[in-house]
């Protein structure tokens, strides 16, 4: 037999090489192919993640859809809203004051009483207004107009445009204050049946200032509780000695008796100290 020719072996392996080269090829799969096969798995849990939030989060979306119309029905409500109309009750008109004529020149006092400081006068024929009167009717609280700072007038140098001084209701008045230059007596009270007998020492003041001092008292008389204010007027000369006054305090009241001092400048009263007023 003979041999084969070089070439002929040098094809032969060649293409045997090659066999082997496409048999090896087919039946062992790439590094590619082996890393292509976990990607495709991830894929599709990927796919079934996405898939199941989605349909969660529609779920929860429906929610506040049925909330919606209860909370539309509480901002629409307002019949809260309908108490507004009570104010109507301010808009009543205020009574208006009698009003009179002063008759002469005359003037107007702190207090119902001629020992009260001056606080302004008026001309005969000014009209004024009537807020009220003393518990004797003898005086009358007179301001301007629709005015404000009242004082006092005697009620026989006035004219009322209807009915008279014991109509008007009493009023009560307060008084300028004088806190630090001069001080309040103290006062004691001594009963003798229907007579308390006040006194005190003087208070020195200068002959510039000196007024005097005021007693305002609420005793008994006739079975009635009445305002009785009392001045004391000493000269610079006489207020150096105790000073005593004289109060008439009745029984047949349901209220006890009561009074209080003061010192009285030219600047205004002192506060008032307490008179420890003794019973009936």
């Amino acid at each position: 037999m003979n041999s084969p020719h070089p070439l002929a072996r040098t094809c032969l392996a060649f293409t045997m090489a090659v066999l082997v080269l496409l048999t090896s090829s087919s039946c062992s799969p790439s590094l590619s192919q082996a890393a292509n096969i976990p990607a495709i798995q991830t894929l599709e849990i990927t796919q079934l993640v996405t898939r199941d939030v989605t349909q969660e989060v529609t779920r929860v979306i429906e929610v506040p859809v049925t909330v919606t119309p209860s909370a539309t029905l509480e901002f629409t409500y307002t019949p809260s809203l309908t108490p507004t109309n009570t104010s109507t009750p301010t808009i009543t008109p205020t009574p208006e004051l009698p009003v009179l004529t002063i008759l002469e020149d005359t003037n107007c006092l702190y207090g119902p009483g001629e020992f009260y400081l001056y606080k302004t006068s008026y001309a005969a024929g000014s009209r004024m207004e009537a807020v009220g009167r003393s518990w004797d009717s003898l005086w009358i609280n007179v301001q301007e107009i629709h005015g404000w700072n009242a004082c006092w007038i005697p009620a026989n140098q006035a004219e009322l445009d209807s009915g008279s001084a014991a109509d008007l209701p009493f009023v009560y008045t307060s008084l300028p204050l004088a806190r630090y230059e001069y001080s309040s007596p103290t006062a004691k009270a001594v009963r003798n049946g229907d007579e308390v007998t006040v006194s005190w020492e003087a208070i020195w003041m200068s002959v510039d200032e000196l007024r005097g001092y005021l007693i305002e008292a609420w005793v008994c008389q006739d079975g009635q509780l009445v305002f009785l204010p009392v001045g004391v007027s000493p000269t610079y000369e006489e207020n150096v000695a105790p000073i005593t006054v004289q109060i008439t305090d009745e029984a047949g009241c349901a209220e006890p008796s009561s009074a209080r001092i003061a010192t009285v400048v030219k600047k205004g009263y002192t506060p008032f100290e307490k008179i420890f007023w003794p019973p009936h």
